[in-house]
């Protein structure tokens, strides 16, 4: 989303965009550069009428580093971009430096540009960048096909599936026909547990090692705190746990014949967690259980990576749902309805009120489940003002009919 705001105020500003420097985040600690990631001469040759890009600095300009700017004031950084800025403050403020200097270094920038009050030609400009620009590189797609292709042809018990490459093709193909599968994107992982401040069942241990890591990340401040269990659940603040969204899924119809692939970087609690889920889903799958250690030696233990495979086997699937709002789940959720793509959205108010009720019956529960979920289903939702173009890619980015 950052990459895509960045291009968008190169061409409100007229200048040359540099790839952009990503930052490592203190909970993943993955230092993956934007080349590691996205093709970056896809990138540069789709957005080449639009603006000018260049992969490093020109020499002139070899000056301006992240440890220039790191040791004094510099003239030409803009550390204070207020979020959400219009336009015109980037004319107003940043134009004048990049007139002077040839050069504006902007950080930092996260959510930085606005989403209301645009031109439509910048809007339709992040949504190209989006949905166009911005492609994985080539081992990430290899290893999400072969995913996909494992998922649609799973193995009989009659007749294993071997291969021996990332194309997934075998003759039994041919006769076999493609099956349907959901993705469940799982972000329970502690960073979340911890950020939520809600109570998981663990006990006073559970509840103080997630204090003592919410004190080591963010100093104990986080806004949740502020408020009971009961509100948070019944307000939807709480992230599904791995039960929870298995309840969830079973209640709206999906039974034990369903394949899942569950998209998750470490589930807190590990296994443990997982096993009631995979009880009620014995076909799950995920990325260590579909491809082997060969096949994923390029992106372990590099948490972007991990999730550019999950995002490109959510984008191919039938079905997605994410077990709590985020980045991930906001840009699926963006994605797919540009594609046309069928998510759930879970009703997390409505789901956190019936866990608190503890002498619901499963008919009274699925019941209210089925009702509360009924327009959650892939329609299609236009954006309000202040919402993000990214979650709502309707109407900036379709056309007019």
């Amino acid at each position: 989303m950052g990459i895509c705001d960045a291009v968008a105020v190169a061409k409100i500003l007229n200048a040359t965009l540099v790839i952009p420097y990503l930052e490592v985040n203190p909970v993943w600690q993955d230092s993956s550069s934007f080349m590691d990631i996205f093709d970056v001469d896809h990138f540069i040759n789709v957005l080449k009428d639009d603006i000018s890009i260049v992969k490093e600095l020109p020499d002139d300009f070899s000056w301006s580093t992240r440890e220039y700017y790191a040791t004094a004031i510099r003239p030409t950084r803009i550390k204070r971009a207020p979020v959400h800025a219009s336009a015109n403050w980037y004319l107003e403020n940043v134009l004048p430096v990049l007139q002077s200097n040839g050069i504006a270094a902007i950080s930092p920038f996260s959510h930085r540009l606005s989403f209301n009050n645009l031109p439509s030609e910048i809007q339709k400009l992040r949504c190209k960048v989006n949905f166009k620009a911005l492609v994985f590189v080539p081992h990430i797609r290899a290893l999400g096909d072969a995913l996909v292709h494992r998922l649609r042809y799973p193995p009989t018990e009659s007749q294993p599936l071997i291969t021996d490459d990332l194309t997934g093709n075998t003759d039994q193909n041919v006769k076999q026909m493609p099956q349907k599968f959901v993705v469940v994107h799982l972000r329970f992982d502690k960073d979340m547990a911890a950020h939520s401040a809600c109570d998981f069942g663990g006990g006073k241990a559970e509840k103080l090692a997630l204090a003592k890591y919410r004190q080591r990340i963010w100093g104990g401040r986080v806004l949740n705190s502020q408020f009971t269990d009961e509100e948070l659940r019944s307000q939807g603040r709480c992230p599904l746990t791995p039960e929870e969204i298995g309840l969830l899924l079973a209640a709206l119809g999906f039974d034990n014949s369903t394949r899942l692939y569950l998209a998750s970087h470490k589930v807190y609690g590990g296994e443990a967690r997982i096993s009631t889920l995979r009880d009620l889903f014995p076909k799950m799958e995920s990325k260590k259980s579909l491809a082997s250690s060969e096949e994923r030696v390029l992106i372990k233990g590099k948490a972007s990576l991990l999730a550019a495979v999950d995002y490109y086997v959510g984008m191919h699937s039938d079905i997605f749902v994410s077990a709590s709002p985020g980045n991930m789940h906001n840009a699926l959720v963006g994605h797919r309805t540009f594609e046309n793509l069928k998510t759930i959205r879970p009703n997390m108010p409505l789901l956190g009120q019936l866990f608190l009720n503890k002498n619901i019956t499963w008919l009274e529960f699925r019941q209210a489940v089925v009702e509360g979920h009924q327009n959650r289903q892939g329609q299609l939702r236009l954006r309000k003002p202040k919402q993000s173009i990214y979650t709502y890619s309707a109407p900036d980015c379709m056309c007019q009919a």
